[in-house]
């Protein structure tokens, strides 16, 4: 079969699957566990007679000669069980449940995944597949999983700005479903000639991150290993701790990130009267620069540890994190001092599953103590002002941000021009800023633009109405979720 014949096969469940109350997300989870097992049974045949630690009476051939109940009663049974085997197989049963509680649908997906070969297919067309229902799931809103999805463009610009080296470690210390790790993986499989050392190094020691929501790191393990990352019976190299709580056990080469929105980090808890609260959690971390609340600095922070002297980082922040006072004015001066902050990228909305987020990507390389500040001037190229994306009618692509990626210069970053120019250009959305420029801001703010946003001085030249819609939705919703904060930080209050 075509790979787009097997893609539609695997959609195919999709629609009757929701009318019976089974979403995206659920169908992910169900296809997850389904597909681990056939492609484990397909291991433990000739030719490659492998022994897995999956029990005879729970492996991939148990689920194939029932039906009816069953087989309901025996897939629960099973998604139990193996929830308490240890690697990469506990963590992907981990909290596992039967979402399909229709026996003859659960028949149907256990057929269509039974008819194929898996293990022939290239990665690249399982990886295909998975992506596709990763980014499906994404646009579900009431599910909330658009928070685990960077969009890939975004991601891939990013990667090429940085260019990973083989024999190096890459880490993420909140990966979601995978997606930096599998940029940078294929980026490292396309522009080097690996050899049989380097092969192996990519596939078993490159990688390593933190997802402390279950579902999330079980669909980023199954994504990885379908993208030949990692393999059946390997150790978990994604753990479920909060990445937070203590410095990095090692550090790494480069560190690739889309830290989770949302400004605090708390923690839920029932009080004595047994009702649910929110409290505000603070890392009292001896190795941070600042003690906050706030989870984006404490990220950016965290970041900083994970890195080897000479690592290198390409971050997703919010705005708050270049402008806000207090501790993100220490943060940021620290940043300034002790790393070289050469690059950001202001984001347009509209690029995220989560409405309203202004973002940025800040790009720094870790350096050694010393007296002077490492960061000499701050390049900014502003991809924001008077650009207008939707997910739908005007989605990202990568070829938008070629620009970005070309006056980057990833291949000698030292030799880059401005575009910018007072008198002769001054639409030029790329400028750098020296040291003592930023540092003479006030709150050494690196939120920087310069560029007039012509929606406001043009009414002739106004947007499409449905991107003003648009741009109110998101406005609406970035209000409302601050909104949510404050209600949230009165009712916690004694």
């Amino acid at each position: 079969m075509t790979t787009a014949s097997i893609v539609s096969k695997v959609w195919s469940f999709c629609n009757p699957l929701r009318d019976v109350g089974v979403g995206y997300g659920d169908y992910l989870e169900q296809l997850t566990y389904l597909l681990f097992l056939k492609m484990a049974d397909e291991y433990s045949r000739p030719p490659h007679n492998r022994k897995l630690p999956i029990p005879k009476q729970y492996n991939w051939e148990s689920l194939t000669n029932k039906k009816g109940a069953e087989l309901e009663l025996h897939y629960a049974t099973l998604l139990r069980e193996l929830s308490t085997s240890k690697g990469i197989l506990g963590q992907i049963f981990t909290k596992s449940q039967n979402k399909i509680q229709d026996p003859a649908m659960l028949a149907k997906v256990i057929d269509m995944i039974n008819s194929e070969n898996w293990l022939v297919m290239g990665a690249d067309v399982k990886g295909d597949i998975y992506e596709g229902l990763l980014e499906k799931n994404a646009e579900d809103v009431k599910s909330g999983a658009g928070q685990y999805f960077t969009p890939r463009p975004l991601i891939r610009a990013m990667v090429e700005c940085v260019q990973p080296q083989s024999m190096k470690t890459i880490a993420d210390p909140s990966c979601g479903t995978g997606g930096f790790f599998l940029a940078a993986y294929d980026y490292l499989v396309e522009n080097n000639k690996l050899d049989k050392a380097q092969n192996k190094f990519l596939k078993h020691a490159t990688f390593f991150g933190n997802e402390i929501v279950a579902g999330t790191r079980r669909l980023a393990l199954m994504n990885l290993f379908l993208h030949n990352i990692g393999d059946i019976d390997s150790e978990n190299f994604i753990s479920p701790a909060d990445a937070l709580i203590a410095a990095s056990p090692q550090t790494y080469d480069y560190v690739l990130a889309n830290p989770p929105f949302g400004k605090k980090s708390s923690q839920t808890f029932t009080n004595e009267e047994g009702e649910l609260e929110k409290d505000d959690l603070t890392y009292n971390r001896q190795d941070f620069w600042a003690t906050t609340s706030n989870k984006q600095l404490n990220f950016v922070q965290h970041i900083r540890t994970m890195l080897k002297t000479t690592g290198q980082a390409a971050v997703v922040v919010p705005d708050n994190v270049l402008f806000e006072g207090g501790a993100g004015e220490t943060v940021r001066k620290k940043l300034l001092e002790t790393t070289d902050l050469h690059t950001i990228l202001r984001l347009p909305t509209g690029i995220f599953y989560a409405h309203g987020v202004k973002a940025n990507v800040i790009f720094f390389d870790n350096k050694p103590a010393s007296k002077n500040p490492w960061t000499k001037e701050v390049w900014v190229y502003d991809y924001r002002t008077n650009i207008h994306h939707t997910l739908k009618k005007n989605p990202l692509n990568i070829d938008v941000l070629k620009d970005f990626i070309k006056c980057y210069k990833p291949e000698n970053r030292h030799k880059r021009k401005e575009i910018y120019n007072a008198d002769t250009n001054p639409e030029g959305r790329w400028r750098k800023f020296s040291y003592e420029e930023i540092i003479a801001r006030d709150k050494t703010s690196l939120d920087i633009t310069w560029l007039k946003d012509k929606s406001l001085a043009d009414l002739d030249n106004l947007p499409d109405p449905d991107e003003i819609a648009e741009d109110i939705i998101e406005n609406l919703e970035a209000g409302l979720e601050s909104f949510r904060e404050i209600m949230t930080a009165l009712n916690t209050k004694p």
